[in-house]
Order: structure tokens, then sequence, then C-alpha cells
């Protein structure tokens, strides 16, 4: 059984590809994925998501701002309303990008001081994205004692050093599809070296397809092959990696 710890069901293609959300869950059924984890990324659109995936006991949700939606209306009061619903099991997404827009640097730095103090307030785990901005990151989550809630580093794309740095406070790496590319051998290289029992498995859909779906748009049902990929890599069979990362994905977010 499989985890798809990262995706955005609230963004996939209902008019072409998809007929809702119950045909998207039942391809990741048969593909034996047993949990989704649907991450928010506007506090306006989050309550479209949580209606999307209230009837369904194996989804659940997170509520946070984009650091690449930073513009985007944000009321901190909200934030902790939404963060409270019992079916979020974590804060976010949050972090620091600062490839796509590095002149927001300021808001997103405090946005993401806000998302990991109410992270460690009600004790909830971070979904975290940083993109050029390894020193920021790893400072706000010292500073604010992101160890004391944990999270994740997801669609992880940094070196190891960073991966070790993240993974000493706590906070799980979380591999995607990325990981299939021919380009990504850094990343190949990391990931053989991150020991099992710190790895989550996700899609980022509808982004990041995993090769042989490249091009195409990612779904929940394609994580299968990001896990194959990383069994692959490390040379364990897939029911290991399928195991571990589903185990990481209940102690982290429903310890």
């Amino acid at each position: 059984m499989f985890v798809d710890s990262h995706c955005h069901l609230d963004k996939l293609d209902y008019d072409n590809l998809h007929t809702g959300i119950d045909d998207v869950l039942a391809k990741a059924k048969q593909a034996k994925v047993t949990d989704i984890l649907s991450v928010g990324v506007t506090l306006d659109s989050f309550p479209n998501m949580l209606e999307m995936i209230e009837p369904y006991d194996n989804v659940h949700a997170t509520c946070g701002v984009h650091p690449l939606d930073v513009n985007s209306d944000f009321s901190l009061e909200t934030l902790h309303e939404y963060a409270r619903n019992p079916k979020v099991v974590a804060i976010g997404e949050t972090g620091l990008d600062y490839h796509y827009q590095p002149e927001t640097a300021d808001l997103q730095k405090l946005r993401f001081e806000q998302h990991t103090k109410l992270a460690v307030e009600l004790n909830k785990p971070l979904i975290i994205h940083t993109r050029n901005a390894r020193e920021d990151t790893l400072e706000i989550l010292k500073t604010h004692q992101a160890d004391r809630c944990g999270g994740v580093i997801h669609c992880f794309t940094e070196d190891l050093p960073f991966a070790q740095a993240a993974m000493a406070l706590g906070f799980y790496i979380s591999i995607s599809g990325i990981v299939t590319f021919r380009q990504a051998t850094e990343l190949k290289e990391v990931v053989k070296a991150l020991p099992l029992d710190r790895l989550l498995i996700e899609t980022d859909s509808p982004y990041l397809a995993p090769v042989p779906h490249r091009g195409k748009q990612n779904q929940p049902a394609y994580v299968v092959e990001v896990a194959a990929y990383i069994a692959q890599l490390k040379g364990v069979p897939l029911s290991e990696v399928a195991y571990k990362t589903s185990e990481n994905y209940k102690n982290l977010f429903f310890r």
C-alpha cells in the first residue's frame, strides 16, 4: 500500500481527465494508494478544497500560503481558524522561494515565520517548500523552534547537507517525480544516501508527473512510480519502500 503525502486535489483537471474526485480516488485505489494529503496553497482556495475532501476518511488536508502566493489575501486569524479544523493535519505549504520571486523575500519570511509559530503552537507538522533559500529556511526553522513540531521538506531538490540539517531538526524528506527525470543526477545520489525511515513519497499533482507519465498531468495514482524508482536506486524491494514511507506518513501526521 502507498501514500501520496503531497498533492493538490483541487487543482486537477476535472473537465477533461477526471469525472470528479471520486474518479481520482478510484484510480489511486486501483494503484494501491490508500491515503492522500491534499495541500493548501492559499487561504481563499482552502474552503473549496476542504469541501471536496470532507467525505473521505483517507484524505486529509493542510492549510497555508505558498511562498509564491504571498501576495494573495491573508489573515492570520483565518489561518488560525482553518488550522484548527480536525481534518487539517499539517500547516503549509509554506517556506521560501527566491528562485521565482526574490522580490517578495521579506514578505515570504514573515509568512513563513507566522506559519512556523502556529505549527509549534498547535503541534502540527510543517509542509516546507524551499528553493534557492537554504540558509534562510534553516535559520527560520531553528529560530522558531520548528524541531518541536517537525514536518517535511516537500518535493526535495536540495543537497545532502541540507537534508541532513533538516533531519536533525526532526524533518522528513519527501521525494517527488523529479527523481525519475534524467537530469536529476544529484537528487538520485541524495536519495541513495538518505535513510528510508526519514523518507516520504509524493506526486505534487497536478505537477511533476514522473516517468513514464512525464508531460501529462500528474495524479495520486502515479506516486507508485516514485516509490518504484526509489526502490531501484536503493536496491530494496518496492514493498519495503511502500511500507516504510507509509509508516513515516502515519508517524508524522497522526502521532
